[in-house]
């Protein structure tokens, strides 16, 4: 498979130091795709988990190393904290082999279309306002991918095909409270008083990109289930890369913005 070069990627939701977090997946991903900056757009590492226990098997090591090879040959890595790694917070302007610490970014598209650049969890009331009730959801979360891994083996067993109980169970849940519609529009909402044309964000676990009341709000997914990402290409549009196997074969087929108006396939990457 040739290597894929872009003037930007977004990468949010790895979780390393989770065992649901698919850090193989990762490595095989940024061995086939290069980029001019690469925005880490929170998440990365699990903060909350390794508190509770400490899990760190050598793919997470190899997943930094990747970064900071990339970085020491010349691309320009952001990251930016979320709440899962907030301890990164106290840490802004600062540069850790090459990688840069930013609380949040404007970006300018190769369009000249500027867009906010951040997590998105200030935007969560569980997270800010019930720090408790974040944590129990937390590990409800962990709860519900155990039961995926075993789901997944028979189905597999059986000959059927992968069907993710986790990233079910969030949506019913979600949108029983509409929280994923709310969440897109405060952040859209946001990136409209910075004066930005669009918004790239993570921490929902909800790949999609969309337009919203003239505003373009993109979220990055994640590295737990789906394995999704965003690219900026040479000219400006965006596209969000599904990384479903080792190699990608299997992956669905890249999904440029433009068309990503008229369907939505990637609400299965939730």
């Amino acid at each position: 498979m040739d290597t894929r070069h872009f003037r930007t990627l977004f990468i949010s939701d790895v979780h390393l130091g989770s065992k649901a977090a698919k850090a193989d997946f990762l490595i095989d991903f940024l061995k086939y795709h290069e980029a001019d900056t690469i925005f880490l757009v929170g998440d990365i590492v699990d903060g909350w988990r390794l508190k509770r226990s400490w899990y760190w098997p050598q793919e997470c090591n190899d997943v930094i190393q990747k970064l900071l090879r990339k970085a020491r040959k010349g691309t320009r890595i952001v990251y930016i904290p979320g709440n899962h790694d907030e301890f990164l917070r106290d840490f802004p302007g600062m540069h850790f082999g090459g990688i840069e610490v930013a609380e949040r970014m404007m970006h300018e598209a190769a369009d000249g279309k500027k867009y906010l650049v951040l997590h998105g969890d200030e935007f969560d009331v569980v997270v800010r306002n019930a720090r408790l009730l974040a944590y129990l959801g937390d590990w409800a979360y962990d709860m519900a991918i155990m039961i995926n891994i075993g789901l997944a083996a028979v189905r597999r067993k059986l000959g059927m095909p992968y069907w993710s109980f986790s990233a079910w169970a969030k949506l019913q849940v979600k949108h029983a409270v509409n929280f994923i519609g709310e969440f897109q529009k405060v952040v859209a909402d946001e990136a409209r008083k910075s004066g930005a044309d669009g918004v790239i964000c993570g921490h929902i676990h909800h790949a999609v990109m969309e337009d919203m009341d003239g505003v373009r709000y993109i979220n990055t997914g994640d590295w737990v289930e789906s394995c999704t990402a965003i690219a900026e290409h040479e000219d400006g549009t965006f596209e969000l890369i599904e990384w479903r196997t080792m190699g990608g074969a299997a992956a669905p087929a890249p999904l440029a913005l433009e068309d990503h108006r008229k369907r939505e396939p990637a609400q299965q990457a939730a």
